[in-house]
């Protein structure tokens, strides 16, 4: 009998199983792949990404970075692969995603104290402790189990963006750069305006896929581009398709448009069309975003889908991530109401944590909202709104200074300082115990 389950080895799954393999605890992981793949996932492998391979900024005076150096300093697996399977996307940290996914598989498999089942879970154990991490495709029988325990239905759309080959990439209509003089990472696709009124037209007026058993609505940060188009003329204008700061070699001037491109591996030889998600027919793919000038003759890798992702309610879950209506399982990763690939990662530290402790009988770590971590959690546990949605980390989740700042990026510095500091105080008053 293990001394623990985690249900789901997707980024969340796995750091919670390394959490809790690395205590010298027993621990069994469930992964339902490759006998059953969900209509997003395509590969058999562990922590499989699927909407983008960036794992957002790295900088310490934003929110991510703050994410990602608590996250490395609790011994993140994801993380360690991450940074051994970067490509270059500028002051981003993203991956070659087959890799990626390969380096974890591997050191999870290897583990002398995790056990991989590849097996289906339908219904939740009550004989362990449980960590569920299936991620925001939950679906079937795990899924009515769930529901049945909250009462609640639980889904939300969400999309993924296309890829498409380098060699097919017309250069003489893009360029390389960064916007506003960042290293140039990025392809950058321009149109004219009358190339931008001929694009916007047929987007709006494309056909789309046909979605079964689904229902919810689009999260924000992650919403298709036709929905966005659907907003108005120039809200593309204003999100993935801004010009801002990025100046044509050309032209000597920013375009009316631009669509950016971000490499998908090491080589740079497929590269994914930035905030492109998409549930438009693969047909219809090919031929409105061939109207963007550089896509003209682009070979499509990977045409962009739309899948459910699914969450928990905001009152569903207490400060450990466990049901408040039975203390022996536990959540991680997007299932907890967080969104991004590092937030559901370090969602799968925490529970992985925590969960050591309890078996262990240590002190249970307690991270305020100062910290990032400890700002995700406090938003799942504590959302006093009427329209929970999950959120990625930003600092409007962290606890305001004490003494405002107005200038901007000086306060985002202050608050990253201050965030270290609280960690580490309450890392050495707990967790080192």
């Amino acid at each position: 009998m293990p001394d623990a389950v985690v249900i789901g080895a997707g980024l969340a799954g796995c750091e919670a199983a390394w959490q809790l393999a690395s205590a010298g605890i027993n621990v069994t992981l469930y992964e339902m792949k490759p006998g059953r793949m969900s209509p997003a996932h395509h590969s058999p492998l562990f922590a499989e990404l699927v909407c983008s391979n960036s794992l957002k900024a790295t900088r310490l005076d934003s929110a991510s970075g703050v994410l990602k150096r608590e996250m490395k300093t609790l011994g993140s697996l994801v993380l360690s692969c991450a940074e051994q399977t970067s490509v270059p996307a500028g002051g981003a940290l993203a991956v070659d995603r087959q890799a990626f996914s390969a380096l974890v598989t591997e050191h999870i498999c290897r583990h002398p104290y995790i056990s991989v089942v590849r097996d289906e879970v339908t219904e939740i154990p009550h004989d362990t402790l449980v960590i569920v991490a299936t991620g925001p495709l939950t679906q079937g029988a795990l899924a009515e189990d769930i529901m049945r325990r909250t009462g609640r239905p639980l889904s939300f759309f969400d999309a993924a963006a296309p890829v498409v080959s380098f060699e097919s990439i017309d250069m003489s209509r893009a360029f390389f750069a960064g916007r506003y003089d960042q290293p140039k990472d990025y392809i950058n696709c321009t149109l004219s305006k009358e190339e931008y009124e001929t694009f916007y037209t047929a987007l709006i007026h494309a056909e789309k896929a046909d979605i079964h058993d689904f229902d919810g609505t689009h999260f924000e940060g992650c919403m298709p581009i036709e929905a966005l188009a659907a907003r108005g003329f120039r809200t593309p204008l204003f999100g993935p398709m801004s010009p801002k700061g990025l100046t044509d070699p050309a032209t000597g001037r920013w375009p009316y448009a631009a669509v950016q491109l971000r490499r998908e591996n090491r080589e740079g030889t497929m590269w994914n069309l930035v905030g492109f998600q998409t549930n438009l027919k693969f047909g219809e793919q090919k031929r409105v975003f061939g109207l963007i000038p550089a896509l003209a003759h682009a070979e499509f890798l990977r045409y962009g889908v739309m899948h459910r992702n699914t969450y928990l309610p905001a009152d569903t879950l207490d400060e450990q991530l466990r049901l408040k209506n039975d203390k022996a399982i536990r959540f991680a990763g997007q299932m907890t109401g967080v969104e991004g690939y590092m937030e559901s990662a370090a969602m799968g530290i925490a529970a992985g944590l925590f969960t050591v402790c309890e078996i262990l009988g240590k002190q249970v770590p307690r991270w305020d909202n100062r910290t990032a971590i400890g700002a995700l959690l406090d938003y799942i546990s504590h959302y006093a709104g009427k329209d929970f949605q999950p959120m990625n980390i930003n600092f409007g989740l962290m606890a305001p200074l004490q003494t405002p700042i107005r200038n901007k990026a000086q306060r985002h510095e202050a608050i990253s300082i201050r965030a270290e500091q609280a960690f580490w105080e309450q890392m050495q008053q707990d967790i080192m115990d």
